[in-house]
C-alpha cells in the first residue's frame, strides 16, 4: 500500500495580508510610542534597580498592627461606600436621560411614525450631554471638586455620580434600543407613557443585560475610587498616597493586599448578580 505524500511546505495563503497589516500597525503605532516618550529601557538603568529593589524591599514583611490593620479596613469600607453612593447618584441622573435619548420610547414616533422637531432637540440634547458627562475622567471630576468642597470622599461620590451617569445613560439606550421593542410599542400605541413603557414594556426584556451592565460599572467605580484618593478625595487610595510619599513600603503592601482582596469581592458579588439573572 503507498502513504500518500505530504507536503513538507503548507504556504499561508493569508500571508501577504497579515504581513501588510502588521507593518501598517507598526507604522501607526511608532509615531504614537515616540510622541508618549516610552523608554522601557529605563526601568534597568542602575539608579532606577537599586531605588526600586530599596522601596520593594520594604514591603516585607506587610505592616499589620492593630490600630495599622483598622484604619484601613475603615478606609477600604469607605472606598465601598464611595463608589456606591457615586453609583446611586449616577442612576438617578442616568435614568432620566435613557428616557429621553432612546428613541425607541418616543411617542411622537410611534404616533405618527417620524419624530416631531422638538423631540429630535430634546434627543440630540440629551445624547450630547451624556457624551459631555462622560468625556471626562471621574479622576478630572475629582480634582475639580476637591477645589470645591475640600478634601474627603463628597468630591468623590460628585466625581463618579457625574462620569458615572453619562456611561450608564449612553449604554442604557443602546440596550433597549437593540432590544425587542413589540411590547414598548404596543404600551405606547396604546396611550401609555415613557415611564410606564419603560418599567413594563423594555425593562422585562433587557434586565438581566442592564443588571450586569450595572454591576460591571460598579465593581469600576470601586477601583475608580481608589484612585481619585491619589488626589485627596478620601477612602484607601488617600491612605495609600500618604504612605508612599513617606515611602512606608510596608504600609503600601498591606493596602496594595487589601485592595487586591476588595476588588475580588466586589468581582464575586458581581458574578452571583449576574449568574442569578442570566
Amino acid at each position: 500500500m503507498m502513504l500518500a505524500t505530504v507536503p513538507l511546505h503548507h504556504p499561508d495563503p493569508a500571508w501577504r495580508g497579515r504581513v501588510t497589516a502588521m507593518a501598517i500597525a507598526v507604522i501607526l503605532l511608532w509615531p504614537m510610542l515616540v510622541a508618549s516618550e516610552f523608554k522601557p529601557w529605563i526601568l534597568l538603568d542602575a539608579q532606577s534597580l537599586k531605588a526600586t529593589w530599596h522601596f520593594l524591599g520594604s514591603f516585607v514583611p506587610p505592616a499589620h498592627s492593630r490600630e495599622f490593620l483598622l484604619m484601613i479596613l475603615a478606609a477600604a469600607w469607605q472606598t465601598i461606600a464611595i463608589a456606591t453612593a457615586g453609583l446611586a447618584l449616577a442612576l438617578l441622573g442616568a435614568i432620566p436621560l435613557t428616557l429621553l435619548a432612546t428613541a425607541s420610547l418616543s411617542v411622537s414616533l410611534m404616533e405618527s411614525g417620524h419624530m416631531r422637531l422638538a423631540s429630535i432637540f430634546v434627543r440630540q440634547a440629551a445624547r450630547w450631554l451624556l457624551v459631555l458627562l462622560r468625556s471626562v475622567p471621574e479622576l478630572v471630576w475629582a480634582l475639580l471638586f476637591v477645589r470645591i468642597v475640600g478634601l474627603g470622599p463628597t468630591a468623590g461620590v460628585l466625581a463618579i455620580a457625574l462620569t458615572y451617569s453619562g456611561m450608564l445613560g449612553k449604554v442604557y439606550a443602546e440596550i433597549l434600543e437593540s432590544s425587542e421593542a413589540h411590547a414598548t410599542e404596543s404600551l405606547l400605541k396604546n396611550g401609555s407613557g415613557r415611564l410606564s413603557a419603560l418599567l413594563y414594556g423594555a425593562l422585562p426584556e433587557a434586565a438581566a443585560e442592564l443588571v450586569s451592565y450595572t454591576t460591571f460599572r460598579w465593581e469600576c467605580a470601586i477601583r475608580g475610587s481608589v484612585m481619585m484618593g491619589f488626589v485627596g478625595a478620601g477612602g484607601i487610595g488617600q491612605r495609600m498616597d500618604e504612605s508612599m510619599k513617606m515611602l512606608a513600603g510596608d504600609e503600601v503592601s498591606a493596602m496594595l493586599i487589601i485592595f487586591v482582596l476588595l476588588v475580588a469581592c466586589a468581582d464575586l458579588v458581581s458574578a452571583f448578580l449576574r449568574k442569578r439573572l442570566g
